[in-house]
């Protein structure tokens, strides 16, 4: 398996939540977080190919920032317990790409 990252990565640990479209939202923990997107434990299986919302909070500069963004799966892989899902953000909007960027600096 090859990385497809575009962009760097930081380890970030938060509380995360996933509403894939038709499903209901389920909480997950985030691992880590780039300007392409990000990975997120959760307890069920995703499908490669679904978009839906995910939401989490950053702490930018001193303060805690909510993200909140559409993304779709690019991979879920069953590991620890857990299914590990990485999400590439779709039409991010520009105060979360601020933020982001912010954060990965």
């Amino acid at each position: 398996m090859t990385d497809q990252r575009q962009s760097g990565r930081k380890i970030v640990k938060v509380r995360a939540v996933v509403a894939m479209e038709g499903q209901a939202p389920m909480p997950g923990r985030t691992s880590d977080v780039g300007s392409n997107g990000v990975s997120i434990a959760v307890q069920s299986p995703l499908q490669v190919g679904q978009t839906g919302q995910v939401g989490f909070d950053l702490l930018v500069e001193g303060k805690l920032t909510p993200i909140a963004a559409r993304a779709k799966v690019i991979y879920c892989i069953f590991s620890g317990g857990e299914f590990k899902a990485g999400f590439q953000f779709l039409n991010l909007d520009l105060a979360a790409m601020t933020q982001l960027s912010r954060f990965l600096r």
